[in-house]
């Protein structure tokens, strides 16, 4: 598998060039914490019994030591952390502790108005406790010889950050708390707890966020999905959360399609993170898999549990799922011959509502891990809503690699992604290009 062993290493270098950490496996001391491939997760991370009422009401808090801090002016560089728990709504209506991390930029905004705020929403991480984007910021880089997890969102965090913009950064549901598993790619529970995210960080004490602050949203590949699904409930789940503009870079928006692609590819992983977090979302599902996992799948199910997304590709980059099922039919032609999974996977479908605020649709003309059609169809079917949208074809030559075509987009346009949402959060107007969609490729 030399391309993903490349990918691999060329992501571990980055992090080290962030002031990477590589960690030795702790053992646990306390009753109350986690271990999780070796890693220690920390007790802040278990939830108590009893949650807040309100969506985005804070549990705990405590200070976050950032990898790459250094001696500023006018405090540490980039920004003072704070690790956050919060509480939010899942797709069931049921209350759900999410932790996450605020950061308060030491750059002062310079765009005008109150300092704004991004919610950021990570791409996959995987599904281990260890592998939440909180931690990746205290840790961009661990390794122990049983997990590996690198936190490749900061590099986006810390630009936003230099241009003094505040920070929230949200691990999802059941990633990094240890009460649940991760509803990986879950719409409405990744949509809500975006939002909430937001709130838990205006409640934050001791901040420079006022009433006046502009929100974005900025996520790519399962962040994507998680931003486009936040942009469309905000009416209904957040009203007081306004979006001054979203970015929707590679959205999973039909998790059919995407399933089909990624079945055999570099991040074939990806499939039992789904499937376990559908599992844990919709329980009545369980004896459809049951009857047609093998004991192979069951053992990979369980496995990919506790993974991060670096233990993923090394250890199930081009598994194909007919593997894992007693007939040796994939995941899509059972998905495709059952109603109730179906009925499922079309609950999840992205683009039936109209977003709130201006987005940015960014897709690679290539990504094919995250297919490109489906995310363009996204920026289609909003554009028929009326929904002010800006689309952004990021045209790149095929790289062989379905992962290096997914992953590449994430860099290249991010600096444009970053320019267009600094732009929403001053104040500037988007300008929908709908009009194009007939010959945008």
């Amino acid at each position: 598998m030399p391309a993903c062993r490349r990918l691999l290493a060329a992501a571990v270098t980055a992090a080290a060039c962030l002031g990477a950490q590589a960690l030795a496996a702790p053992a646990a001391s306390a009753t109350d914490t986690v271990v999780s491939r070796g890693v220690t997760v920390p007790a802040f991370y278990t939830p108590p019994a009893t949650l807040p009422a309100a969506n985005g009401a804070l549990v705990r808090t405590e200070p976050l030591p950032l990898a790459l801090s250094l001696p500023g002016l006018d405090g540490p560089l980039p920004g003072r952390a704070t690790r956050l728990m919060y509480k939010s709504t899942d797709a069931d209506g049921r209350p759900v502790a999410v932790t996450g991390a605020y950061i308060e930029p030491s750059a002062s905004w310079k765009g005008g108005g109150a300092r704004p705020l991004v919610a950021v929403a990570p791409g996959t991480l995987g599904q281990g406790d260890q592998c939440a984007a909180s931690l990746g910021l205290e840790h961009p880089l661990t390794l122990n010889f049983q997990t590996v997890s690198v936190g490749y969102e900061d590099l986006a965090i810390y630009r936003l950050l230099a241009s003094g913009i505040a920070v929230v950064v949200t691990d999802y549901g059941g990633l990094g708390t240890t009460d649940r598993l991760h509803t990986y790619v879950n719409r409405v529970d990744e949509g809500h707890v975006v939002l909430d995210a937001v709130r838990a960080a205006r409640a934050l004490p001791g901040t420079s966020l006022t009433s006046a602050s502009r929100i974005g949203l900025y996520g790519y590949s399962q962040g994507g999905g998680a931003t486009a699904a936040a942009a469309e409930l905000q009416p209904s789940y957040a009203p007081d959360v306004r979006l001054s503009g979203s970015y929707v870079g590679a959205p999973p928006a039909d998790l059919t399609e995407v399933t089909k692609a990624i079945d055999g590819s570099e991040l074939a992983g990806a499939l039992g993170w789904s499937l376990n977090g559908f599992l844990q979302s919709d329980p009545s599902l369980r004896p459809i898999a049951d009857a047609h996992l093998n004991d192979a799948g069951k053992k990979a199910m369980q496995d990919l549990s506790t993974m991060c997304v670096g233990d993923g590709i090394l250890h199930y980059a081009y598994k194909s799922s007919t593997r894992w099922t007693n007939d040796g039919s994939s995941l899509s032609e059972i998905i495709a011959g059952t109603p109730a999974l179906k009925s499922f996977l079309d609950t999840q479908r992205i683009g039936r509502l109209k977003p709130s605020g201006p987005v940015r649709v960014a897709t690679g003309v290539n990504d094919n891990l995250v297919p490109h059609g489906q995310a363009r169809r996204l920026a289609v079917d909003w554009c028929k809503k009326g929904a002010d949208v800006t689309y952004k074809p990021v045209v790149l030559p095929g790289l062989g690699s379905a992962l290096i075509n997914h992953f590449t987009p994430l860099l290249t346009d991010q600096g444009d992604a970053i320019d267009w949402l600094t732009d929403r959060l001053s104040g500037r107007a988007a300008t929908s290009n709908c009009w194009s969609m007939p010959i945008q490729p």
